[in-house]
């Protein structure tokens, strides 16, 4: 068994799409658009075969804060501490927020973690 793909909504599509497919190398399909139901989706494919499905949704507008029960972050394995160094390096500088690392945790993974256009976070790792 293999989880087919995460999905999460979001308030821009578009910069979101732009976002994965620039930093984490994914490739989207043609935009879903359900005009009755006032859907729109991308899904995002990544080398690994994983995939990310990007919602939106009128309608759809849940408050963030901080700690909220559900998903707490979607992980990425980069496959060295370089490429983890790198990529954080390049999104911070980019204007990404960092929220904590590049760091080894106290379970021994080597991970820094950032915020997404849209404040969710990402964990990169090894």
């Amino acid at each position: 068994m293999k989880i087919e793909h995460v999905a999460i909504w979001v308030h821009d599509l578009e910069v979101m799409r732009q976002f994965y497919e620039t930093y984490f190398n994914g490739k989207s399909n043609n935009k879903y658009h359900n005009a009755e139901k006032k859907f729109e989706s991308y899904f995002v494919t990544f080398d690994s075969g994983a995939r990310l499905e990007i919602m939106r949704k009128l309608g759809i507008d849940k408050q963030k804060q901080d700690d909220m029960i559900g998903w707490a972050h979607i992980a990425f394995s980069l496959g060295s501490r370089e490429s983890v160094n790198q990529l954080t390096a390049k999104l911070t500088n980019d204007g990404y927020r960092l929220i904590s690392g590049p760091r080894v945790t106290g379970d021994g993974y080597f991970e820094s973690v950032i915020e997404d256009p849209e404040g969710n976070l990402i964990e990169l790792t090894v």
